[in-house]
This record gives structure tokens, sequence and C-alpha cells, in this order.
């Protein structure tokens, strides 16, 4: 297939664009900085510095759109809230004309979304028709999908990436954690009953070659099977480090330092991938000890 993609050096991207070149597949990858993205990919890697120079699609087989702005690097000021919306969303519509104006468009648009769709849920279990809470998260993400599925058409299906919390040896959440970890200086976040979906990245990666390949559209929760609480997640991550984890982080403390953002870790969804694992999708990281074990050696 001839693939572009959007956020291909992200925490994602980087791991799925070295995949579909093993696979055989082109990659055109989509970056403001191409210096910086070449130091990074492989030779193999056709580099666009944006969209604006590109008509249409014509040509590509399958778009995975996966850019955006961190949204848990910075606090949630009104500025910054709109640059995490913009940078989803700018992108998506831009990509949706392109789609409008190809003669023959790409099969498939794959476009990023979050299990933070949802909202705060607390116990309710959340499959992929489960009403959400409506939430800042929520309007980002359900905005950003209402652009995406303006690429559907008889030409082209579109699959939306409801993405939890991705562990990976490099970046995301760990990268953030681990430091603290480390020192054990770790533990849950309030009172640890918040649900955590989280998914290894060699199952998101999979997942995504898996809608890649089958005829599926919709939304889809890129999540394990097995949500788990904050506190079970903090033990275990203490556990794979051998260190102790059991420095809470007061509610009153974690708002006070992130503000509204803080709902990313005191909030949270116990999200299940129903419609993945019912196309037929199969898992290979079930267990959480076992999937921080394999990220954090």
């Amino acid at each position: 297939m001839q693939i572009l993609i959007t956020g291909g050096t992200g925490l994602i991207g980087s791991h799925l664009v070295p995949r579909l070149l093993e696979l055989g597949h082109d990659v055109t990858v989509v970056t403001r900085s191409p210096e910086k993205a070449r130091a990074k990919l492989s030779p193999k890697v056709t580099l666009w510095k944006g969209l604006s120079d590109h008509p249409n699609l014509d040509g590509f087989d399958a778009v995975i759109n996966l850019a955006g702005e961190p949204i848990a690097d910075k606090r949630w000021t009104e500025t910054q809230k709109q640059r995490l919306c913009t940078s989803r969303w700018q992108i998506t519509e831009r990509l949706v004309e392109m789609f409008k104006a190809s003669q023959t468009p790409p099969s498939v648009l794959i476009s990023g979304s979050a299990a933070g769709y949802y909202g705060d849920l607390g116990e309710v279990v959340v499959n992929e028709d489960e009403p959400p809470h409506n939430e800042f998260t929520h309007k980002l993400c359900a905005r950003w999908e209402q652009i995406a599925c303006g690429a559907q058409s008889e030409q082209t299906r579109v699959c939306l990436l409801r993405t939890g919390v991705v562990l990976a040896p490099k970046g995301g959440i760990l990268a953030k954690l681990l430091p603290i970890f480390r020192l054990g200086l770790g533990g849950p976040m309030g009172d640890g009953r918040q649900y955590l979906a989280w998914i290894h990245i060699d199952d998101m990666v999979n997942g995504i070659l898996w809608l890649l390949n089958n005829d599926l559209s919709g939304p889809f929760n890129m999540v394990s099977p097995y949500p788990v609480r904050n506190e079970q997640f903090s033990h275990a991550l203490g556990h794979a480090l051998n260190r102790p984890a059991f420095m809470r982080a007061p509610a009153t403390a974690v708002r006070m330092m992130m503000g509204e953002s803080s709902v990313l870790v005191l909030g949270g969804q116990r999200a299940l991938p129903k419609r993945l694992e019912e196309s037929g999708f199969g898992f290979r990281w079930y267990d959480l000890e076992e999937a921080l074990g394999d990220v954090v050696r």
C-alpha cells in the first residue's frame, strides 16, 4: 500500500512506521520539521512538509491520522485548550478536503481520537455505544471524530481510534512516571479507585494494522480488555521496577498542580475493546504487570 501518515514521529507513529516498512508498504509522513523527522525516520520514508502543497490524495491507498498536541504536557489554560483542539481539528479538516478533491480517494482513513471521548464515567463499563459525560475531553474528541467522518463515502471507510493510555518504552505516560517511581516516590493518585484504560504499544500498532487490512469502520476502543484501577496500576509499576509505590498523591494537591487537566489522572474510563474483539482481533498483552515488565526492562 501507499500510506500517508500524520503524527508519524509521535509515540504511536514512531512504532507504527517501522512496522509498515517491514511489511513492505510505502510510507509518506507529514511533518512540520522535515529535518528533525529525517533524523528519526528511515530513509525509505517520504516526507511532506505540511499538506498545503498537495491538492488531493490520489495515489494513496490509506491515510492514518495521528497528529495532535500532547494533551497532558501543559495546564489547560484557555489558550492551551484551543491549541489542543486546533492541532487535531485543522489537519483533519484539511485531510477531509483532500479526500473530497481526489478522483480516486484512499480506501480508508484511520483517524485518532481517545478514550477521553467518554469523559469521566466512574464505575460504568464503557463500550463504543456508551453515552459520554459532556466535558472538555469529550468535546475535543467528538468534534475531531465528526470532522474525520466527513471523509466517509462509497469509496472510503473511516475508523476512529478511541485510544487509552499507551504503554511504550519511551514517551507517553511512562516518560513522566518512571523517574518518580524509580526513586521510590510513586504511588496512587487521589483515592486510587479511578479506572485506567491502558494498551501496550504492540497491541496498539497491531490494532491499527488490523483496521487497515479488514473491512471495518466506525469507533474502536483501542484499550486492553482488562482496565485497572489507578492504585493497581501504581503497584504494578512499582513491582516492575522493584520499587515501593505507596506515596499517594492527594487529589487536592493534584488539582492544585494540574488544574482542570487533573481529570486525566483523577478520572478515567472503564473502557473495553468490544468492537475490536468482536471483529476477531487478538490481543498479545492482557496482563498489566507483564506489559509493564516488557516496556520498562
